[in-house]
């Protein structure tokens, strides 16, 4: 009998926040066909950077909380080349792989189930759906960032149109404005100048708020020069995420 967890590594929570890896696996999986459209490369680092960032989140937690508070998660381990679980079903595998078909409905059907447990628990749940970009491949005559936001045009955080004013009064808002704070390029940023921007797919639009109300969800892309590259600047990125998703969290430290 084949263990799913063999395919797909995912941990409870106790706090209203999922970290969600879809492309960083590495495991080949022979007994899957690859697929024959669509992009089939590996985020190379997004499971490693999630590790560190969920490991200093709990750390973050204990300093003020009696209790060990974690993130839920879950991550892909098979190669992106046999399953895109950020695509909708009939284009994320190979329609005769069983295999593939159980992995796909198992990552999914425990995202829902921790959505629909947060909002029950806590009256709300956060989805950080990681990615990566390699930074030589954006279109020629884009800024050049590091990191990239997808909301779906805010419709994954917000059920009803938000005024342009409101913008920066929330996680989004907020993530940018920090990053450009400390000088780590980010889109979108600069509403005047040609950016690079990935709105979010599949997993950003399902689990957002247009669906499911309370449900906010944030595609993060982070470039390879953050992941691969750069150690010191992957510190200061992950140091600014824990801070940023504590505060937007630490009413449930208790």
């Amino acid at each position: 009998m084949v263990d799913l967890r063999d395919f797909v590594e995912y941990e409870d929570g106790n706090i209203p926040l999922i970290i969600s890896v879809p492309h960083g696996g590495l495991l080949e999986c022979t007994s899957i066909p690859q697929r024959k459209t669509g992009i089939l490369g590996i985020d190379k680092g997004t499971i490693e950077f999630s590790t560190i960032l969920i490991n200093q989140i709990n750390q973050k937690f204990k300093k003020v909380s009696s209790k060990e508070k974690n993130p839920f998660h879950i991550f892909s381990k098979v190669q992106r080349s046999k399953i895109d679980l950020n695509r909708i079903e009939v284009e994320a595998y190979d329609q005769t792989s069983f295999l593939a078909r159980e992995i796909y409905n198992y990552y999914h059907s425990k995202i829902e189930e921790w959505i629909l447990d947060n909002l029950k628990i806590y009256n709300r749940s956060l989805l950080i759906d990681i990615h990566g970009f390699e930074r030589d491949k954006r279109p020629i005559g884009f800024r050049d960032v590091d990191v990239i936001l997808g909301t779906n045009n805010l419709r994954s955080l917000f059920h009803e149109p938000v005024q342009k004013r409101y913008w920066g009064k929330n996680i989004r808002g907020i993530i940018i404005q920090k990053f450009l704070d400390t000088d780590i390029p980010i889109a979108p940023g600069h509403p005047r100048r040609r950016e690079y921007v990935l709105t979010g797919g599949y997993i950003t639009q399902t689990y957002g708020t247009f669906n499911i109300p309370k449900s906010q969800t944030i595609q993060i892309e982070i470039s390879d020069r953050i992941r691969i590259y750069d150690e010191e600047l992957k510190d200061r990125v992950i140091n600014l995420l824990v801070d940023i998703l504590f505060e937007d969290l630490k009413d449930f430290q208790d």
